[in-house]
């Protein structure tokens, strides 16, 4: 093996590893706060979706709010199986808020998708 083919060797493992790194930057664990709190900012690329994920408990009443730079798609889900559940879903709003209560244990995620041609900016906040 030449120097060229080695070099070329190592951009493409350095590519798969940090394309790996940035794919799963879009999906995001909920840690709260000692106070009962999450929030995140991020950047949605376009045709993209983020998600923020955690494990909730029968009977908390998790309170969000949200704006988005844009409109985009917006859910709260779970997975039973391979079906999702969704406790709430509206399509190309810029903003939401309400509360969650929640009937059954399971991960919960809230989710943007960008249908649009340009990033978007979200702003989230959770509360328990």
């Amino acid at each position: 093996m030449n120097i060229k083919n080695i070099r070329t060797c190592v951009a493409c493992a350095a590519a798969t590893l940090c394309g790996g790194a940035l794919a799963a930057s879009h999906i995001v664990d909920i840690a709260w706060s000692p106070d009962g709190r999450f929030a995140h900012k991020a950047q949605i690329a376009a045709g993209k979706f983020v998600e923020v994920c955690g494990k909730l408990a029968v009977g908390e009443g998790i309170r969000w709010n949200f704006a988005a730079g844009a409109p985009v798609d917006f859910n709260i889900h779970y997975h039973v199986g391979k079906e999702a559940v969704f406790p709430a879903k509206q399509a190309q709003i810029s903003s939401g808020r309400d509360t969650l209560n929640v009937t059954v244990a399971q991960d919960y995620c809230w989710m943007w998708t960008n249908k649009g041609s340009a990033p978007v900016s979200l702003t989230v906040d959770l509360a328990r």
